[in-house]
């Protein structure tokens, strides 16, 4: 009996030895946080690890008409020339992880993922009736194509190789932007809602090239995408730190303004055919637009009085240099910095001293006594 309890007893601690090793080794292994690719989220786009949580999230409900008081429609184009508009160029050819814009809205067409627009001059519709074929599209701008595997007629995909992506020929961008003025905010904002890539292509015989816009996309179909792009937008730090979502939510991007929605759907060009006319016209859309907050509040007491000081010192400053004309009369204004200074025999020579004029003074005794004996003489 003895022999069987010990053996028993063995048995016990050998099985309890066991099981405490594994509970340990599962604790071991809980505790150790390993970190889920993106392209293994449930699903996730195994190409860009966009989640439709993400694109939900990036999708911005309209404003309803209730909390609108005002809005205007602004079409820019965005020269990619411009320092500035460089970040939606290079790099022209993917490198170390950066690709340009375009070649980002080709690969997302190419594999159905956004939705393009047919270019409507100054008339875009956003809807099913306006919803260009991809393969239309590359037929009629001759870039090369070929079927995708799993490429459907419902779900068509397509193959574009990198060489065949006309990045080089895409020199400028239209985009469409809404300035609008919320209730809720108490403020004009601008949205930018659709951007059109824009081929710029000569002829067969050399000469100006000649502009191709495109399609129109809506910039909250790609915001998922554009925010998993780093970019490089100064050459002083060459560290990636905006996206190109950010580019275009914080409005770094410069542009003209080539029309307006109005009635006549007209474009500047053709309301103001004079480019000193049209420059002006620009100008002055650009000015009440960045003026429009300003304009909406009443300004307080401190800031009347600091507008009010200010005008008058301008218009004293004006002064004193009309006074200086004067003085030097050959019709040169004095600078400050002389007007300041005490002048010198040197400065003072060439200019003429405004004479003086002397007051007379009462002669004392001489003029009295003349005066009496010329009084005396007449007797």
């Amino acid at each position: 009996m003895k022999l069987i309890s010990k053996f028993l007893l063995s048995a016990v601690l050998i099985a309890g030895t066991v099981v405490s090793a594994d509970a340990q080794n599962d604790s071991q292994s809980s505790s150790v946080v390993r970190k889920r690719d993106r392209n293994e989220r449930p699903g996730a786009d195994k190409s860009t690890g966009v989640t439709p949580r993400m694109q939900s999230f990036y999708e911005e409900e309209p404003t309803h008409d209730a909390d609108l008081q005002w809005m205007r429609v602004i079409y820019r184009q965005l020269d990619l020339e411009d320092v500035k508009n460089a970040p939606l160029y290079f790099p022209e050819e993917p490198a170390e992880g950066q690709e340009n814009l375009f070649r980002i809205i080709m690969r997302l067409l190419a594999n159905n993922q956004v939705t393009a627009y047919e270019y409507l001059d100054g008339r875009e519709v956003f809807t099913d009736d306006y919803k260009i074929k991809v393969k239309d599209m590359l037929d009629r701008f001759h870039i090369l194509y070929s079927d995708a595997k799993g490429s459907t007629e419902k779900n068509p995909k397509f193959v574009i190789e990198e060489s065949d992506v006309p990045s080089n020929e895409v020199l400028s961008y239209y985009i469409l932007e809404r300035w609008e003025f919320d209730t809720r905010e108490n403020k004009a904002r601008p949205v930018v809602e659709a951007i059109c890539p824009v081929l710029h292509r000569a002829g067969d015989f050399g000469g100006e090239a000649i502009r191709y816009p495109m399609f129109w996309i809506k910039l909250d179909n790609l915001r998922p995408y554009l925010a998993q792009q780093s970019i490089f937008t100064d050459d002083d730090n060459n560290l990636a730190k905006y996206t190109y979502d950010d580019f275009f939510q914080l409005a770094m991007y410069k542009g003209d303004i080539y029309k307006t929605r109005n009635l006549r759907n007209k474009s500047l060009m053709q309301i103001y055919p004079d480019p000193d006319d049209l420059k002006r016209a620009q100008d002055s859309i650009q000015n009440r637009l960045e003026t429009f907050n300003d304009k909406l509040w009443v300004p307080s007491r401190e800031e009347v009085i600091a507008a009010r000081e200010k005008r008058e010192a301008e218009q004293r400053g004006e002064d004193v240099t009309i006074a200086s004309r004067d003085e030097n009369g050959d019709g040169s204004a004095v600078s400050e910095e002389k007007q300041d200074k005490p002048a010198t025999k040197r400065t003072t020579r060439g200019s003429k001293k405004p004479k003086q004029v002397k007051q007379s003074k009462p002669k004392q005794s001489s003029s009295s006594n003349n005066a009496v004996r010329s009084v005396r003489r007449r007797k």
